[in-house]
C-alpha cells in the first residue's frame, strides 16, 4: 500500500505460484502452525528487510522472495532451497535471506546466488533457527534465530531434544499408520537443550556463554544498533537476567536482573535497547505492570502493560490497557513523552515504523476488522494542489477488506459482577420474551492470561448462536486471566481448580440476581483446552451448581502437560505432589453425578488425548457413566469447517437432552 494515497498492489497470490498443484506443509511447518494458532493456508506470513525493499515469505515448503523496489511492480521469484522452508527472513540490508530446513540454518543472496549452510545438525535430535516446543507453545517465541543490523551474522538458537522424554500419537483411525514420535517436555522432566551462537556470514561462529544450569530458560534474543541483549529464566520462573551479549567474542553481562516470589511472566518486545543504548523493559510496580526506560517508569499506574510493539528512532510503541475489556498501544518518545494512539472503546493491535502506524482495530458494536494506516505529517504531503497550505496531524487510510460479513450478529451485555469485579458477557436469545425463564449455558476459557470477555464484535458470533437455541449463555473471566494486575493474575498460584471454579460460580449467581430470566436449576458448562477442563471440574466438584458440562480437549492431569505452563502455575511435581493433586481431576471421578461429555482431537499434541482417556477410564472405574467424542485426525484446533460445524450441532443435541429441554432444530 502506497500510505500516501491508499492504492493497493498486489505482490504475490498463491494461485498463481502455485498453479502446477495443491500447497504441501512439511510436518515441521504444520507443527510450528499448530503452535502458533495459524489455521489459513497460502502466505500466512512474511518477512522484510528494514527499508521494505523485498518481502520473504514461505509457501508450500518454498522459499519465495519479492521485490518491491521494482518500479514496474512487485517481482516474484522462487528461490533455491536446501529442504522444506520455515520462516524465512531478510537479513536488514536485503542482501541475504536465512531459513531454517530439516534442522538446518541456510542463507542465499537475494539474487538466488550464494547459499551456504550457516548451521547444521550434528545428531537428529539437533535443530537450528527453530523455537523449541515450550518456546512457541508457552513463551510466544516463534522464531530462533535473530540478523544482525549490518546483515553479517546472525544470532542462532540451537535446540538439542535428546533429553526431551518421548511420546507416540497413534491414528487408530488407520492402524496401518505408523506412531508420529514426539518430543514432548512434561512437567517434572527434561527440556530441550538450547543453547546460542553468533554465526557469521563468513563462516566462523561462536557459542554465546551464561550460566545454562541457573537459567535454561532461553526467552527472547534483541540485536538492534543499540546493541545484542538475551533474555534467560530459571526453571522455576521466579529469576530473570537480561544480559548483555558482546558478539565477537560471546562472552554476556549482567545488565538487569529481576525476581518475584510468585512467578515472573514472558512480556513480548522485552527487553530491547534503543538506539542510544538505553534498555527498555518492564516491572510490576504500584499493582500495575509498567514500561521502564534504564529502570524509571514512563507508563502510568493506571494502565497494564502488555507488551512492546516497537523499539527504534521514533520512541517506543507499547500495547496495553486501562480497560481489562480492551486493548490500546500508547507511544513514548525518545524524550520519555507518552501519547497515547488509539481511541477508548475499542480493541487495537498495530505496529509503527517512522511516521506511519498501522492499526488493527475491532469493535464491539460492528463485525469484521478494519485495518487503517496513519500517516503523520503535513496535509500538503497528500493534496493534489501543493498550493494549499492548510496542515493537519495526520492522514489515515484504509486497507480493503474482502472477509465476508457474518448472516448473525452478536448482541452481548458486558458486566462487571460479583466480590471480584469480574468481568462477564450475557447474550439472550435475539427472540426472548423477558420474563420467560432461560436454561443457562456458561462458555468459559477460564484460564490464567486468557481474556474471553473483550470488545470484539465476532468473538461473540458462537455464544449468540448458542443463546439464539434457547439458552442465556454467560461468558466470565475470572481471577488469572490478565489485563487486571499481577496481583489478579497471581490468584491462581498452586489453586488453579478452586480459584477459577470459584470464579465462575460467583459470576453466575451475581448475574443471576440482576437478570431474573436465568434459570438456575438448568445451568450447563462447556468449554475447550483449559474451558473443558472448567468444564469437567464444574460437574465433578459443584453438582449442586452444574447439570451437565461439555469438555473439549480437557487439561484433566497436570502431571501430562508440559513442564514452562504448568511448574509456573504448581511448581515441580517433585517438589509439591500434593498441589498437583488437588488440581488433578482423576480423584474426583467417583464423584460425578451429572452428565458429562468429553471430546478430544486424538491427533492433539498439545493437550495430548490421554488426558480424557485417563479420566474416562477412572469414571469407568467408579462406574460413572459419561459419554466420549473421539475426533479422529484432529489436532488441538479444529480448523476443519465440517467438523467444526457438526461438531456444534452434536453438542447441542446433547446439551438438550441432558437438560431435559425439548430437541428442536438448530436455528
Amino acid at each position: 500500500m502506497d500510505t500516501r494515497t491508499g492504492e493497493e498492489t498486489l505482490v504475490a497470490d498463491p494461485r498463481d505460484l502455485l498453479a502446477d498443484g495443491d500447497e504441501q506443509l512439511s510436518p515441521a511447518e504444520r507443527a510450528r502452525r499448530e503452535r502458533s494458532r495459524e489455521s489459513s493456508a497460502g502466505i500466512v506470513s512474511y518477512a522484510t528487510d528494514s527499508a521494505a525493499t523485498v518481502a520473504a515469505f514461505a509457501l508450500s515448503s518454498r522459499l519465495w522472495l519479492a521485490d518491491l523496489s521494482d518500479p514496474a511492480g512487485p517481482a516474484v521469484r522462487e528461490l533455491p532451497a536446501a529442504g522444506a522452508v520455515i520462516d524465512p527472513r531478510p537479513d536488514p540490508t536485503g542482501t541475504w535471506v536465512a531459513y531454517a530446513a530439516d534442522g538446518a540454518l541456510h542463507a542465499v543472496r537475494s539474487d538466488g546466488t550464494g547459499a551456504h549452510v550457516l548451521a547444521e545438525p550434528e545428531a537428529p535430535s539437533v535443530a537450528w533457527g527453530v523455537a523449541e516446543f515450550v518456546a512457541a507453545e508457552e513463551m510466544d517465541r516463534f522464531r530462533g534465530y535473530w540478523w544482525s543490523p549490518d546483515g553479517t551474522a546472525v544470532l542462532a538458537a540451537r535446540v538439542d531434544e535428546a533429553p526431551v522424554a518421548r511420546w507416540y500419537i497413534a491414528d487408530p483411525a488407520n492402524p496401518s499408520t505408523p506412531a508420529t514420535e514426539i518430543a514432548y517436555p512434561v512437567a517434572g522432566s527434561d527440556n530441550a537443550e538450547v543453547t546460542l551462537h553468533v554465526l557469521r556470514l563468513e563462516g566462523s561462529g561462536t557459542e554465546v556463554s551464561w550460566d545454562h544450569s541457573a537459567f535454561p530458560y532461553l526467552v527472547s534474543v534483541h540485536w538492534s544498533e543499540g546493541g545484542a541483549l538475551l533474555h534467560v529464566m530459571t526453571r522455576d520462573q521466579r529469576r530473570t537476567q537480561t544480559l548483555g551479549i558482546d558478539t565477537a567474542t560471546g562472552d554476556t553481562t549482567l545488565v538487569r536482573e529481576d525476581r518475584d516470589d510468585v512467578w515472573l511472566d514472558v512480556v513480548s518486545g522485552v527487553p530491547a535497547l534503543l538506539p542510544d543504548g538505553r534498555l527498555v523493559t518492564t516491572a510490576d510496580l504500584d499493582g500495575a505492570r509498567r514500561l521502564l526506560v534504564d529502570g524509571e517508569p514512563v507508563t502510568p499506574s493506571d494502565v497494564q502493560v502488555t507488551g512492546v510493539v516497537s523499539v527504534g528512532e521514533e520512541g517506543i510503541v507499547v500495547a496495553g490497557t486501562d480497560d481489562p475489556t480492551e486493548a490500546h498501544l500508547w507511544h513514548v518518545g525518545v524524550d520519555g513523552a507518552l501519547r497515547r494512539l488509539t481511541e477508548p472503546g475499542a480493541h487495537h493491535v498495530g505496529r509503527r515504523a517512522g511516521d506511519a502506524l498501522a492499526l488493527s482495530t475491532r469493535r464491539l458494536e460492528t463485525a469484521g476488522t478494519v485495518v487503517t494506516v496513519q500517516h503523520d505529517g503535513p496535509l500538503d504531503d497528500f493534496r493534489d494542489d501543493p498550493r494549499d497550505d492548510l496542515r493537519d496531524d495526520t492522514r489515515t487510510v484504509t486497507v480493503r477488506s474482502y472477509a465476508e460479513r457474518p448472516p448473525l450478529s452478536a448482541d452481548v451485555r458486558l458486566l462487571r459482577v460479583g466480590e471480584h469485579d469480574l468481568c462477564a458477557g450475557l447474550l439472550l436469545p435475539r427472540d426472548h420474551a423477558p420474563g420467560t425463564k432461560l436454561p443457562v449455558l456458561m462458555d468459559p476459557y477460564g484460564g490464567p492470561h486468557h481474556q474471553e470477555v473483550v470488545k470484539v464484535h465476532d468473538l461473540w458470533l458462537e455464544p449468540q448462536w448458542w443463546a439464539d437455541q434457547g439458552f442465556a449463555v454467560l461468558v466470565a473471566d475470572g481471577r488469572g486471566t490478565g489485563s487486571r494486575g499481577p496481583e489478579w493474575d497471581r490468584a491462581v498460584r498452586d489453586d488453579l481448580a478452586s480459584v477459577t471454579l470459584d470464579d465462575q460460580v460467583e459470576a453466575l449467581h451475581a448475574v443471576a440476581e440482576q437478570v431474573p430470566d436465568l434459570d438456575l436449576t438448568r445451568v450447563a458448562i462447556r468449554g475447550w483446552s483449559y474451558g473443558g477442563y472448567l468444564a469437567a471440574l464444574a460437574v465433578l466438584r459443584r453438582p449442586d451448581v452444574f447439570h451437565a458440562a461439555i469438555a473439549g480437549a480437557p487439561f484433566v492431569d497436570p502431571r501430562l502437560y508440559d513442564t514452562f505452563y504448568t511448574e509456573r502455575y504448581l511448581g515441580h511435581p517433585d517438589e509439591a505432589p500434593d498441589v498437583y493433586d488437588r488440581n488433578s481431576l482423576i480423584g474426583d471421578a467417583a464423584s460425578l453425578t451429572r452428565p458429562l461429555l468429553l471430546i478430544h482431537g486424538l491427533a492433539d499434541d498439545n493437550v495430548v488425548a490421554a488426558h480424557t482417556l485417563r479420566l474416562s477410564a477412572a469414571l469407568l472405574s467408579a462406574g460413572r457413566p459419561h459419554d466420549v467424542l473421539p475426533l479422529s485426525g484432529v489436532t488441538h484446533m479444529t480448523p476443519q469447517e465440517v467438523v467444526a460445524e457438526n461438531l456444534l450441532l452434536l453438542q447441542l443435541d446433547w446439551l438438550r437432552r441432558a437438560l431435559g429441554l425439548d430437541n428442536g432444530q438448530a436455528r
